[in-house]
């Protein structure tokens, strides 16, 4: 078959959707299918297009076998009305990406941004192709409880963009089964056209492995307890938790590796300041493929969201990447990621936005390394069980050849 990925977020951009498509593109290739993506000119999180983008409003390339066309978009991070401008110049400028693409067996619309939905469905309906609606994030239920987006007129433009989008579309992926759940009964799309495509890791490079002695010392972290944080500083996450938590087990050779990039960050290293931490250090975005290195140090993953109903069915994929690796995870949440570490023994689960209750799980995994084997091996044989790439793209074709309710559980 032949696949077209419509995602305003592609490589070399870092972040989880970016990983998630990028692992979906290999793997279909690998098992003899045809990708394309059409794409933004990258420019996530940084609020700039990339320096080798720059200048340039149409980009063709081949990575990995993939053709990626690419279009401009105007560049911005945070909320307000230049994220929707970022958002509405890719809808955009994306529909001539979609015309030089080949007539594909299916189109993969990534959501969010929701109106990728709009050219997503335009094309379906004069090219004949169906439509597969990727749902990662619910929206617009994500910005107005994370308070986003307030507007009531806008609210409800974007809910019956939503409704028609579910309605133009011939299937709805889920990537966890909170959203099934949601999906089916408060959106009312039928079982039928529900398909299930969770997350999942490269369990090939992700591994555990020995600790990288060089890195550690070039962080300043030989001799010391690591928990890392990698992944976007925004609004989701509530990464203050982390730094209050920071300032509790200070008196411990416990440092804080906060990793990543986005609309936060600067405003967490002046906290920092603020606090006088010394045991927290910050650093940019890395190369996928360097992470394992970073995990290797680390005695523990922090993987925070902040308390909202709407994340009780959220499964971050930094949560595999760190159990692939072989080391536990302290989520700070509740609901499925939460019941998926608890029953398979994979790390410790703290509430949300509770500094003290992170703080006490740093120090039980800093004073018992033998805990911290015991989960972090458990972490590593769920993940190869369950949730490598190969395997979760090989049952998610069986069900759209097949498809059925019962399927996408």
């Amino acid at each position: 078959m032949r696949f077209l990925l419509l995602t305003q977020y592609f490589p070399p951009e870092i972040g989880a959707p970016q990983i998630r498509l990028a692992a979906l593109a290999r793997v279909l290739r690998k098992c003899g299918h045809e990708v394309e993506i059409v794409t933004a000119l990258p420019h996530h999180l940084t609020g700039q297009i990339y320096p080798e983008y720059r200048r340039r409003f149409y980009v063709e390339e081949c990575v990995e076998g993939n053709r990626i066309i690419r279009s401009w978009a105007y560049a911005a991070t945070g909320a307000g009305a230049r994220r929707l401008l970022n958002y509405a110049s890719f809808t955009i400028t994306c529909c001539l990406g979609l015309s030089r693409a080949k007539r594909p067996d299916y189109i993969f619309v990534e959501s969010p941004p929701l109106f990728l939905g709009i050219p997503g469905a335009l094309y379906s309906t004069f090219r004949r192709v169906p439509m597969i609606f990727n749902v990662a994030d619910l929206w617009p239920d994500s910005v107005r409880q994370l308070g986003i987006l307030t507007n009531r007129t806008l609210l409800s433009i974007a809910e019956l963009l939503e409704s028609w989008i579910y309605k133009k579309s011939r299937y709805v992926n889920a990537m966890t089964i909170g959203i099934r759940e949601d999906l089916l009964k408060l959106k009312h799309v039928p079982g039928s056209k529900l398909l299930f495509l969770p997350n999942g890791v490269d369990t090939a490079l992700f591994a555990p492995s020995d600790p990288d002695p060089e890195l550690a010392r070039k962080l300043h972290l030989e001799g010391c307890k690591v928990f890392i944080y990698a992944g976007t500083h925004g609004v989701a996450q509530g990464l203050d938790t982390l730094l209050e938590a920071a300032a509790l087990v200070r008196e411990r050779s416990i440092k804080l590796l906060m990793v990543g990039d986005g609309p936060a960050k600067q405003r967490l290293i002046e906290k920092t300041t603020e606090l006088g931490l010394d045991n927290v250090t910050f650093l940019g975005m890395q190369p996928v493929a360097d992470m394992p290195q970073f995990f290797s140090i680390a005695t523990a993953s922090i993987v925070p969201l902040v308390k909202n109903e709407l994340f009780k069915g959220a499964r971050p994929s930094k949560i595999f990447s760190s159990l692939a690796a072989g080391i536990p995870v302290i989520f700070c949440g509740e609901g499925e990621s939460a019941d998926l570490l608890v029953n398979n023994k994979a790390g410790l689960v703290v509430s949300p936005q509770n500094a003290q209750a992170l703080a006490a799980a740093m120090r039980r995994l800093d004073e018992d390394a033998e805990l911290c084997k015991e989960l972090g091996a458990n972490g590593r044989a769920l993940v190869l069980n369950q949730f490598d790439w190969n395997a979760i793209v090989e049952r998610w074709l069986e069900q759209l050849s097949n498809p059925s309710p019962a399927s996408a559980v």
